[in-house]
């Protein structure tokens, strides 16, 4: 190749770079400077976090995603760590512990403020479920202990509708659960909603136009399950979904433009890679890029139109990871 044609590229490559990182400067709603990722395909790896861990949960206030509790690599041990990470910055740091150390828990937020429920307190295990809600304001980098729920489990997944959060599924005492627990933010108040049609724990729910979209799961160990039902809240029905292509539990789900997407998970064979979508509007599941690590155990939020799973273990059981990678979503 000639020295024209060599010069000729690399301007065609530096203009397309040029324009690409122009029109991430005109998106207003995808986190700039250093964690912008490329237009192209597939799963992104951002800096890991301090803290190498597994059976987290995790929760976004506005430029920050917060992973909280899970066991940590270091004895493989239950911990009441809480790592904030900034995705404008690229960059983590620790916050306020929780008051107890949990694992399987389950975390959302409301009016600005970091809200986590349930999970299991057990030191090196799944047990010693716990019924408490605490919340953590951001500000004050300081945690409080809000009214227990009238039932303690584990291994569960929450949203926020409204002015409530929704709590569904889990396990207490080795048995999956149906149940639908309601918590309202003004009345300080726990109540019970309608039963899920299929019990199952450890796995994944997201909020999307205004519904709660609960996500396949595994019924105490028993196998993983592919089904997905949505709950309506105004109607106060549940509804079944598509089953989802892959079966899988211990997964994670955030929601972009309006769809569920859901990543991560284990089965007998391994870590699950592949990345699923629903579509609201056609009813229907389709794949996204295959995870860059793929992991169970994980967190999941999203952000503009990209996803971000977080921590979690690369093979199945006690298995711990700091990695965080981000997953730009089509239009």
């Amino acid at each position: 190749m000639n020295r024209r044609v060599v010069w000729a590229v690399v301007a065609a490559v530096a203009f397309t770079a040029l324009a690409i990182g122009l029109a991430f400067a005109g998106d207003a709603r995808r986190p700039p400077d250093r964690a912008q990722l490329s237009v192209s395909a597939g799963w992104k790896a951002l800096r890991p976090a301090t803290l190498e861990r597994t059976e987290v949960t995790a929760a976004r206030i506005g430029r920050h995603v917060y992973v909280v509790g899970g066991f940590e690599r270091e004895g493989s041990a239950t911990t009441s760590a809480v790592e904030r990470y900034d995705l404008r910055r690229d960059r983590w740091r620790r916050v306020r512990s929780m008051p107890i150390a949990v694992n399987h828990s389950a975390a959302t937020t409301y009016r600005g403020d970091l809200y986590v429920f349930g999970g299991y307190t057990g030191r090196n295990d799944l047990r010693a479920e716990t019924a408490a809600l605490y919340r953590y304001d951001p500000d004050r980098d300081r945690w409080s202990q809000l009214p227990s729920a009238p039932e303690a489990r584990g291994a569960h997944a929450i949203g926020v509708i409204g002015n409530r959060l929704y709590a569904a599924g889990g396990v207490t005492a080795g048995q999956a659960l149906k149940g639908l627990l309601v918590y309202d933010f003004r009345k300080r108040r726990w109540s019970r909603g309608p039963d899920m049609r299929t019990a199952r724990e450890h796995l994944a729910a997201t909020v999307a136009g205004g519904q709660l979209y609960v996500l396949a799961g595994r019924a105490a160990g028993v196998g993983n399950l592919a089904v997905a039902e949505s709950y309506d809240p105004r109607s106060r029905e549940w509804t079944d979904l598509p089953d989802m292509a892959k079966a899988r539990g211990g997964i994670a789900a955030a929601t972009v433009g309006g769809k569920p997407v859901v990543f991560g998970g284990e089965e007998d064979a391994g870590t699950i890679r592949e990345v699923e979508i629903f579509d609201p509007d056609r009813d229907r599941w389709s794949r996204l890029p295959d995870m860059r690590t793929p992991r169970h155990g994980l967190g999941g939020v999203s952000f503009g139109l990209r996803v971000y799973a977080v921590e979690g273990g690369p093979t199945p059981g006690f298995d711990f990871s700091g990695a965080i990678e981000a997953l730009d979503i089509p239009r």
